[in-house]
């Protein structure tokens, strides 16, 4: 290669290099390409002023190599950076793992595997359920807290793992508040109070009266301690000021069956798990007990409604990111789900199963969880319940 000296005087190899540097500038979508220019034309000055014609010294090479490896760093950053705005500009980018902390075919499994579709059909994009049940739902939520905080992984809460873990686990291994950010209140599950058809009681209050007649004799039965009917029964017991027997059992589906066999009086328990029951008369079903009525049952009053001021148990499925999640992408995880929510096909699929569609903003769930939290541990230390 003739590496002699060109009309201007200045080493071709030189001018090739600046003409090179200015190239890769412009290659790298660079805005501040005079900046490059700049710096290469008082480099190169430099080396071309104090260089014989075609005689440079090792030094003043090494110098000009320096330069080059230095603009070319440069624009290497810059570059990174606008291709990572670009990327969070258009999160989704990839699969999104939505984590459900419990068995698939349970009510957060279903709730969750509606919402992932409707996300995946917005996206064009996997959103993919990821089942880790264990530890009563603390298992997933704790995966998902440690998962990175860029929205590729989400997590379908729960009241029972979210607001009430806090106060049954000495030691969860998650804080929802710190180390989990709000995303959207998805659904509410409706719970209702029912009594086996035997019960000589057709209304809260009728329940109450007979509950004091016959104190610490009638029993109510639960899926666990720390289970949402475990608190529900409890509550009743403070609010009502009435003495009821828990009756515990190893999860809701036995539960079912115990009150359709008469081994308990009173039971707290899905709408919909027990509507059939209630049709064929095996059970009465006297509230529900939540903050608001059942869309499927509008005749059936809550629990306050029905005289006991200040009874609610609400139970609902949230979507949960990782802490730090940047708020860009939090903002379009909420705006995707409402518009899921808002889907006619998506309400009636959550209202065929019982659930009641929620929506919200970040900030308003976040506001129902603290209050929640704040709740269920009232309930469970005026209790005594703990798991250990």
């Amino acid at each position: 290669m003739d590496e002699g000296p060109g009309n201007d005087g200045r080493p071709k190899r030189a001018r090739g290099a600046r003409r090179k540097l200015m190239f890769t500038a412009r290659a790298g979508g660079m805005r501040a390409n005079s900046l490059f220019v700049t710096a290469a034309r008082s480099g190169w000055t430099s080396v071309v002023s104090t260089c014989s014609i075609g005689h440079c010294t090792m030094r003043k090479r090494h110098a000009a190599l320096v330069l080059g490896i230095s603009a070319s760093l440069l624009v290497l950053a810059i570059t990174s950076r606008a291709a990572a705005q670009t990327t969070r500009s258009e999160y989704p980018a990839g699969p999104i793992i939505m984590i459900v902390p419990f068995p698939p075919a349970g009510p957060t499994d279903a709730v969750a595997r509606i919402i992932a579709q409707k996300l995946s059909e917005q996206w064009s994009r996997p959103v993919v359920v990821d089942n880790r049940p264990g530890a009563g739902g603390t298992i997933g939520v704790a995966a998902a807290s440690k998962a990175p905080a860029d929205g590729y992984t989400i997590v379908m809460g729960g009241s029972s793992n979210l607001a009430v873990a806090p106060s049954l686990y000495a030691k969860l291994p998650y804080d929802p508040l710190r180390d989990l950010t709000p995303v959207a209140n998805v659904a509410s599950g409706p719970y209702v109070l029912a009594v086996h058809a035997t019960v000589p009681a057709t209304s809260v209050q009728e329940l109450i009266k007979l509950a004091k007649s016959r104190k610490g004799l009638l029993t109510y039965g639960s899926a666990g301690r720390g289970s949402s009917s475990n608190l529900a029964g409890e509550l009743l017991r403070s609010t009502a000021g009435i003495d009821i027997l828990q009756v515990p059992y190893k999860g809701a589906a036995p539960l079912v069956t115990a009150v359709l066999a008469g081994e308990i009086d009173i039971i707290f328990a899905d709408f919909s798990a027990l509507a059939p029951s209630a049709k064929a008369g095996k059970i009465r079903m006297l509230a529900a007990i939540g903050s608001s009525r059942i869309a499927a049952a509008p005749d059936l009053p809550t629990v306050a409604e029905a005289g006991v001021r200040g009874y609610a148990v609400d139970v609902w499925f949230g979507i949960m990111a990782p802490a730090g999640t940047p708020r860009s992408i939090v903002a379009t995880l909420n705006s995707a789900i409402l518009n899921g929510l808002n889907a006619r096909e998506v309400r009636e699929r959550l209202q065929r199963l019982g659930y009641e569609p929620i929506g919200g903003t970040p900030e308003q769930f976040g506001a129902t969880l603290r209050a929640d939290i704040e709740k269920f541990r009232r309930i469970v230390r005026s209790a005594n319940i703990a798991v250990e």
